[in-house]
């Protein structure tokens, strides 16, 4: 029988969402809990994979139970109980919000229809946002960031963001929106939805339209940047501790 677990969790001391041959992952934190308490081994398989440093306020991940394993529902008069016993078990950066029964065909990953991520910034000294948040000190001219940013919603080819040498079958996304929002005088986040994201896409947009906002680029410069679909013409990625996975859709 197959169960979703939501989940979420702050990436900072994280090598990623993936387990990793020589570093601590969300992934194998996830496993270790699962299988003590379960009493067997459990593998987890995630919505995405997030890299070193990046947030997630809400994560989807999937385990299997065998056929000869009774149901939760037997072992825990409630699954809320075994949310209970996972919290704490798990370190306090990473918290389990549900974990809910689907049918064996359901995939965290590949049945997700959308992902939503967040890129937080801010444009004075803050030494209460600092960690989840990047500083940059630069004016940015915002009105033309998102100008850059409504024309992601006419590709569907995203290479030039994608991590160089990247092990990627195809660099297609299809992305539903992006758009800058303001939240305070000296505070915004860029928010973008996509059906997929290639490794690394959403700090090299961000870092791109810096540039823009910056007028390093034009929006004819951001255009072809997007055309040419190379890596080196867009711009650099920027820090993860300011990145967060917000939202997943199926």
């Amino acid at each position: 029988m197959r169960y979703f677990i939501t989940l979420s969790y702050d990436g900072t001391r994280y090598h990623g969402w993936q387990v990793q041959p020589n570093g601590i992952s969300v992934q194998g934190e996830l496993q270790r809990a699962l299988s003590l308490i379960l009493r067997q081994d459990i593998q987890v398989t995630g919505a995405g994979r997030t890299d070193t440093g990046v947030h997630a306020r809400m994560m989807v991940a999937h385990f299997d139970l065998n056929s000869q394993t009774s149901n939760l529902n037997s072992q825990f008069s409630i699954l809320s109980q075994l949310v209970y016993k996972l919290n704490r078990l798990l370190p306090s950066d990473i918290a389990i919000q549900k974990i809910e029964p689907v049918s064996d065909d359901l995939h965290a990953r590949f049945s997700a229809t959308s992902r939503t991520y967040r890129y937080f910034i801010h444009t004075c000294k803050s030494p209460f946002v600092r960690h989840y948040s990047w500083q940059t000190h630069y004016a940015l001219d915002f009105p033309l960031m998102n100008e850059a940013a409504a024309m992601l919603l006419e590709y569907d080819d995203f290479g030039a963001f994608c991590k160089s040498h990247a092990d990627v079958k195809t660099t297609l996304c299809k992305v539903t929106h992006a758009q800058w929002h303001q939240t305070s005088d000296s505070e915004w986040y860029f928010e973008i939805t996509a059906n997929r994201f290639l490794r690394n896409m959403v700090r090299a947009v961000v870092g791109t339209l810096i540039d823009v906002g910056r007028h390093r680029l034009s929006l004819d410069d951001f255009r072809k940047v997007i055309e040419g679909k190379r890596r080196t013409e867009a711009g650099e990625s920027m820090p993860a501790n300011a990145l967060f996975l917000e939202n997943i859709t199926y």
